[in-house]
């Protein structure tokens, strides 16, 4: 009667947790990066110690990197005395110090850390994985148990390969039916944060569950776990099936031989038994989906793309100063809103499959002339494949820019920001106040969506550009 999250938690915990203590769990991979490792590296250096298991440490550099072509890392320090420069730099001097392996700037399978676990084969069905970094939950969706961690945290593992966490709740998220034409996994998880909102949930391990799941990629079910978080999770999962497998087959870091007999059968165990419980259930359709947009300041603030904005119920300041600051009003429909800048790139949807179908969408087409649109690989992997297949000339033949691999304009941290007051849509995963720059409005929307609102240059259905 145990969950896929009682499966994998359970054999992990080296002292289980009280009820004055948390369990302490050992933690198979650490994926590190280079805006919260800084201050972990520097206690390391201030106690004498060494990284516990620097094998089982991923890092790359993410968040600061330019997504404009760079030659190295030495030149970019020459022209270029930032923050996130310097941030860059200290990577690379950290990496060195501590024997940890680093995919910097001239590596070939560089690219943002939620991307490159999973292409690398280090993401695992049954593993435990953390980073300093909110979507981490990306690699539930091996049947992984991974959750994003604070700074001092990143300072635990490194040092112990283990650390402190508190038993959460199960939270099963049911989901049946088959995606209509147009409606994408980027619809999916936007629609169960809709309807759970942004802190349903809080304090929960979510599974995804049900006929759904077993038709959706790897890559689709990878949009969906990382934006758990944004509906409060602690983690999101999905239990391994063939294609979990098919995708995982030799993949550098996964093994071979008999060594994969072994692990396949091992992962074959992860799944939940039928008779195992929740703490919490939701159920929902996905063939009644549509096209999912948001009109407000985070995610649970979230419409289909043929409904107005929504009125708030009573006296909703908080609401009400969202819809402020968006420059929206209840009762106006959010498509036709004119846009000035799209998205696509970001952990949640810059992979393969994401710029295959957002240039099917573009080829042949121009985007509107007063629209600026970045494509931003995922890794360096992605960007290598869609030059290999012509992606690269659909998009700018479209218009578009294409750039190299980066987090890029998910956060304004990097060069890539969307002006204040300027509209964008974007593929990523949150639409705060100021996310992607000061005064910045953010409408996340899938890569379909995205596209054919820089086709229309206005908020747009992409389902009439399939016919």
């Amino acid at each position: 009667m145990k969950s896929l999250f009682e499966k994998v938690w359970e054999p992990h915990v080296v002292v289980p947790e009280t009820e004055d203590t948390p369990a302490i769990l050992y933690i198979d991979l650490h994926l590190v990066h280079e805006v919260t490792s800084p201050q972990a590296f520097n206690l390391l250096r201030e106690k004498g110690l060494p990284v516990r298991r620097p094998e089982q440490t991923l890092a790359t550099m993410d968040h600061s990197t330019p997504t404009t072509p760079v030659s190295s890392l030495a030149d970019l320090a020459v022209v270029s005395d930032t923050p996130a420069t310097r941030q860059l730099v200290q990577m690379e001097k950290n990496c060195e110090d501590f024997g940890i392996k680093l995919r910097g700037f001239s590596s070939p399978e560089r690219g943002i850390v939620h991307v490159i676990g999973p292409e690398l084969g280090a993401t695992q069905p049954g593993r435990t994985i953390v980073c300093g970094d909110s979507h981490t939950s990306t690699h539930g969706a091996f049947g992984a148990l991974a959750f994003g961690i604070g700074t001092t945290e990143v300072g635990h593992v490194l040092a112990t390969q283990c650390m402190l966490q508190r038993r959460p709740k199960t939270f099963a998220v049911n989901l049946e039916g088959a995606l209509p034409r147009g409606v994408a996994a980027k619809d999916i998880i936007l629609s169960i944060i809709g309807e759970i909102g942004v802190d349903g949930g809080t304090g929960h391990a979510i599974e995804f569950r049900g006929s759904a799941m077993s038709s959706l990629s790897m890559e689709e079910r990878m949009t969906i776990c990382n934006m758990a978080i944004e509906g409060g999770a602690r983690a999101g999962m999905i239990a391994p099936d063939d294609t979990t497998y098919e995708y995982l087959a030799g993949r550098p870091y996964v093994p071979s031989g008999a060594d994969w007999d072994e692990a396949l059968e091992r992962w074959q165990q992860l799944p939940g038994d039928a008779d195992a419980t929740f703490d919490k259930q939701v159920t929902l359709d996905v063939s009644k989906m549509k096209p999912m947009v948001t009109f407000g300041t985070n995610p649970g603030m979230v419409i289909s793309i043929d409904d107005p904005v929504p009125a708030p119920s009573g006296s909703d300041e908080a609401f009400a100063k969202a819809l402020d600051y968006m420059q929206l009003k209840s009762g106006t429909p959010l498509s036709g809103t004119p846009v000035d800048v799209v998205f696509l790139g970001s952990c949640t949807n810059s992979r393969l499959s994401d710029l295959e179908v957002a240039a099917g969408l573009l080829n042949g087409r121009k985007i509107a002339a007063d629209v600026r649109m970045l494509v931003v690989p995922g890794s360096q992997q992605i960007k290598d494949a869609a030059e290999a297949k012509g992606l690269d000339r659909v998009f700018t033949e479209a218009g578009a820019e294409w750039r190299e691999p980066g987090c890029s304009m998910c956060l304004a941290m990097n060069g890539d920001f969307v002006p204040s007051g300027k509209l964008s849509v974007s593929t990523s995963n949150r639409n705060f106040e100021g996310r992607q720059g000061a005064g910045a409005r953010t409408v996340l929307a899938s890569p379909l969506t995205a596209a054919a609102s820089a086709l229309a240059g206005a908020v747009s259905d992409p389902r009439p550009y399939l016919d």
